[in-house]
Order: structure tokens, then C-alpha cells, then sequence
């Protein structure tokens, strides 16, 4: 049984106010505000039963008003980078705000991250809806868009589902920054990562995938088996991991599969990972560098966390190889993961 309730978290002068919700199951709570669809805290416990914080996150709201790092948030209306923020749909071509280096990144200046959502109760969680009107931060179409978290047990689902009256390329996904050793330690150097992928994207100096998918063999994204962070972190060109990892080829239907799990042995806390989604971007927070007070006074430094963010390849709507991210008129845009919290 899962106990649902809400209050308020604050007002936007201008926009209004937000909510916060809680999701309490024996095992896991989890709170939710309606600015972002952005998971502020979520408690596990650790195999002795103690409750500890796993997310990074901020106190109060004037905090996520910038969130320069997206923590928690749901990104979108497409997650991740896009080439010089230009794509091309039906032979028509739109531009993008620039606003990571000389690309776009996470929907742009004002992506879904900073819109107020509405938000409603469903039995075992909430159901948080927006709308995106054609033209938005330069995309095609008006957007319905909902986000919907579910807890049950030690298991939160994150429902995405959306419908556009033009064509748009969409890309929807939760950006959390984990540490199972609880937030504001500071490193993941101790947890233990694995990842069911057999190949990888490369990526270009400006973290653009080159178009090729190659394969993990013998590399030190091989991540099939688990492997201590740390260390490999060592082996991984640049500062540290900030790859697509590659679920499924495209093409193939959207099934939901196991894609990572994580084992921090001091605590005993696991996080598993399953989605219908094509791809997982595996992010330790290299550029976090401590400036950020966090909640009660944490800083967060590089490789303080790790971002498992089930997401569609990055930008493939320039990459015709890559899994279809075009959603058009009459379809429905429906991707599920689910994130396990037990212990080992």
C-alpha cells in the first residue's frame, strides 16, 4: 500500500504555485514537485534498515529555479544533445537554441524542466501534465505530454506518454543523480556498475555521437559484467562517462528489458534499472565541481553521483541509423522504466 499526499512547496511570482507530492511504501519514499516533474528526495533503506537520502537535490525551490545540472528533473522535449540544435522534418529545417557548447541540450533555454506541470493523484502515486506549444524553444507542434510515477513495494515506474499535432522528434527522460551511499558523499568510486549493453555510442569533442555502434568488446565501456567505478573511471577517455549505451537495435519493437544495475557493498543498496527505451546515457557527473549547496549544506563534487537516463540515442533525428525519435500526428509517444531500490 502506498500513501499518497501533497502540499505546498512554493510560488513561482509570475507562474504560480508548486506542489510537492509524497509516494511512502513500507520501504521507499520519494518526493515529487510539480516544477520539472522533479524527484527532490528519495529515501531508501540500507541492510542494517536505516533511511538514507540517495539523491542529490536542494532544500527549497529558489534552488531547481536555475538547477543548472537538471537534478532530478524530467528533461524535454528531447533529453540529451542535438548538433548544432538543427534538424531537418519533411524537408523543412528548424533551429534551436544553442546552450551547450555549439549544440542544444535537454529541450533548451526553457525546456520542460522549468515549466510547471499539473499535477493530479492516481492510486499509488501521481500523474503530472503538460502542455508545449507549437514553436516552443524552436520545435514543431503542439505537445501533451505526461509523466506519471508509480510506487509500489521498493519499485518506482516512471510512465512517459505523448501526442503532437505535427511532426516532432521527442525524447523524454528523468535526470536523478544517485549515490547509494547516501547524498553529499563524495565520490561513487565504491559502487559497483554493471550494464546489459553490447555496444556503445562514441562521441566527438563536443559529446555528439560520431554515428558509428561499436561494440563494448574489449573496451572500458564493456560494462556486462559488474566493474568497480572507480578504477575504470581511470580507463575512460576524458572525464569520465557520458555515453549511450545500447539497449536494443534500431528497428527493433519497444520491450521493456533489465538495462543496468548498481551495488554499493558498504550499504548493501542496489538500484536495478529496467525500460522499453532504446538506449541509457551513463553520466558520473563530471562536471559537477562542488560550487552547488545542496540539501542540508552538501556540496556535490565530480563523480559525486551517477545519472542512469533511459532515453531514445542521442541526436538521432539527425542520424537516420539511429532508433526512430519522430513522433508524428495520430501517434502515441508510451515509454516505461522502472528503478528497484533493495539490498544485497
Amino acid at each position: 500500500m502506498t500513501e499518497v499526499s501533497k502540499e505546498e512547496f512554493g510560488v513561482i511570482p509570475g507562474q504560480g504555485s508548486v506542489e510537492k507530492w509524497k509516494l511512502k511504501s513500507q520501504s521507499v519514499t520519494i518526493e515529487i514537485i510539480s516544477l520539472g516533474c522533479i524527484i527532490t528526495s528519495l529515501k531508501t533503506q540500507d541492510k542494517n534498515g536505516e533511511m538514507d537520502d540517495i539523491v542529490l537535490g536542494f532544500d527549497i525551490l529558489e534552488g531547481y529555479l536555475t538547477n543548472p545540472r537538471y537534478f532530478g528533473a524530467v528533461v524535454g522535449r528531447v533529453a540529451n544533445r542535438i548538433a548544432k540544435g538543427k534538424f531537418t522534418i519533411d524537408g523543412k529545417g528548424y533551429q534551436l537554441a544553442i546552450n551547450n557548447g555549439p549544440n542544444s541540450l535537454h529541450g533548451g533555454l526553457k525546456g520542460f524542466d522549468k515549466a510547471i506541470w499539473t499535477s493530479e493523484a492516481t492510486a499509488d502515486g501521481v500523474r503530472l501534465s503538460l502542455t508545449s506549444r507549437d514553436g516552443e524553444e524552436g520545435y514543431p507542434g503542439e505537445l501533451s505530454a505526461t509523466v506519471t510515477y508509480s510506487l509500489q513495494g521498493d519499485t518506482l515506474t516512471a510512465q512517459y506518454h505523448a501526442s503532437s499535432s505535427q511532426a516532432t522528434p521527442i525524447n523524454l527522460t528523468n535526470h536523478s543523480y544517485f549515490n547509494l551511499a547516501g547524498h553529499g558523499t563524495p565520490d561513487i568510486y565504491d559502487h559497483q556498475v554493471s550494464i546489459t549493453a553490447d555496444a556503445y555510442l562514441p562521441v566527438d569533442d563536443t559529446m555528439i555521437p560520431t554515428g558509428e555502434i561499436r561494440a563494448v568488446d574489449g573496451s572500458p565501456f564493456d560494462l556486462r559484467k559488474p566493474v568497480l567505478i572507480g578504477p575504470r573511471l581511470k580507463e575512460v577517455p576524458g572525464p569520465g562517462f557520458d555515453h549511450n549505451f545500447c539497449l536494443s537495435s534500431p528497428g527493433e519493437p519497444p520491450e521493456e528489458r533489465p538495462c543496468a544495475r548498481v551495488h554499493h557493498p558498504k550499504s548493501g543498496r542496489v538500484l536495478e534499472v529496467s525500460t522499453t527505451q532504446p538506449g541509457v546515457q551513463f553520466y558520473t557527473a563530471n562536471f559537477l565541481d562542488g560550487s552547488l549547496r545542496g540539501k542540508g549544506g552538501a556540496t556535490y563534487p565530480k563523480h559525486s553521483a551517477f545519472c542512469l537516463e533511459t532515453q531514445n540515442w542521442p541526436n538521432a533525428v539527425n542520424q537516420p541509423e539511429f532508433p526512430n525519435t519522430l513522433l508524428r500526428p495520430g501517434e502515441a509517444y508510451s515509454h516505461t522504466t522502472r528503478f528497484s531500490f533493495t539490498t544485497a
